[in-house]
């Protein structure tokens, strides 16, 4: 997409490649879509980016053109290989003087054992490179997010009062994706949750053909993509003037969430703003009602690292980008989620999605 800040793809290799000095392996079979496209710019469904004393993508005649083109338009020092054999390939470059490592939780144990047995070199597990990696995004990815939440929040906006006519969750969650599409995103980043009344209980509910009916509370969590990367946000409304329950509920939640953003920062343990999410939440008695983590990284990935939970290692840095989405689910009568997507800054924070958390309360204007 034009107008958007270019992204650093052609350092991205060398910073891999002195990662890999400190490994056990000094190449990499990089197997993972999404690190595949970090580190070379391809986006094609079929290939292999071998990394060590130089870099190699092999993959299928489909992409004879758009392989080259589309390394060459990131800059990235690679070159193509079109062959259907790529443990062919492999021994022809690396012979069996060497250690290949490769991402164990992508290869499939068939995979693996068809390499192992045709393979010269020592194969050795080495997951987590790359991702370690993409933690902490360059201001062109950091743009994309902010683009891909701006077209989200702009469809929700257009989108929103819908609620008052008696949809069902199904019809809202179309008119919400296509108004993304509209509006430049070429995908969603996930399936959208539109969950109204008792099924706002259900933390990753399915939207149905339940009616969005006066009274309810309904939870929206969606998000758009931009260039491969993701946004990701999650707003409650109360269809009409809330009842006293929800009405709580949605105080509470907002209060937890704001209380969670403030604390976002470099040199900030990830697992403090779970704690003062969490924490807040019990103290307002709904304790037991918040069971999944604060939140978790944004980039290629909807759900990638940095974790932001009670056992994360993490200590926030510029440049991670994250989401703060405490939520309370009473069964039975409903649940509230509150979620911003946002960047790490130098002094700071920053939130990238920005739909008014003060418009919950959807009412005939």
């Amino acid at each position: 997409m034009t107008g958007l800040v270019p992204m650093d793809v052609s350092g991205r290799l060398g910073r891999l490649v002195e990662r890999l000095a400190t490994e056990d392996a000094p190449w990499l079979l990089v197997s993972n879509r999404a690190n595949i496209l970090y580190l070379s710019g391809f986006t094609g469904s079929a290939g292999h980016l071998l990394v060590g004393e130089h870099a190699v993508l092999v993959t299928d005649g489909r992409y004879t053109e758009q392989a080259p083109a589309q390394i060459d338009a990131v800059g990235a020092d690679v070159e193509v290989v079109i062959s259907g054999q790529l443990t062919s390939v492999l021994n022809d470059r690396l012979g069996s003087n060497t250690t290949l490592g490769f991402e164990a939780s992508t290869v499939t144990w068939a995979d693996y054992q068809r390499m192992a047995a045709a393979l010269k070199c020592d194969l050795v597990p080495l997951d987590g490179v790359v991702e370690a990696l993409r933690e902490r995004k360059d201001p062109g990815e950091v743009d994309r997010i902010g683009h891909a939440a701006a077209i989200a929040d702009a469809a929700l906006a257009e989108v929103r009062p819908l609620l008052l006519e008696s949809v069902t969750e199904a019809h809202f969650g179309l008119e919400l994706d296509t108004a993304m599409r509209r509006a430049g995103a070429e995908e969603r980043s996930f399936e959208t949750i539109v969950a109204s009344g008792p099924n706002a209980a259900l933390p990753h509910a399915r939207p149905g053909d339940r009616a969005i009916e006066p009274g309810d509370l309904v939870v929206i969590d969606f998000g758009a993509m931009i260039d491969g990367y993701h946004s990701d946000m999650t707003r409650t409304f109360s269809v009409g003037e809330p009842d006293d329950f929800a009405a709580e509920l949605l105080a509470v939640v907002t209060e937890a969430q704001r209380l969670g953003c403030e604390l976002v920062a470099p040199g900030v343990e990830a697992k403090a703003i779970d704690h003062a999410c969490r924490s807040s939440i019990t103290v307002a008695g709904f304790g037991e009602y918040f069971m999944h983590g604060t939140g978790h990284g944004v980039g290629l990935d909807i759900h990638e690292a940095p974790a932001v939970s009670s056992r994360s290692q993490t200590v926030l840095e510029s440049g991670h980008i994250i989401t703060v989405e405490p939520g309370v689910y009473v069964p039975g009568r409903g649940g509230v989620r509150v979620e911003d997507t946002v960047a790490v800054t130098d002094d700071g924070y920053s939130a990238l999605t920005r739909y008014p958390k003060d418009l919950a309360v959807v009412v005939e204007q």
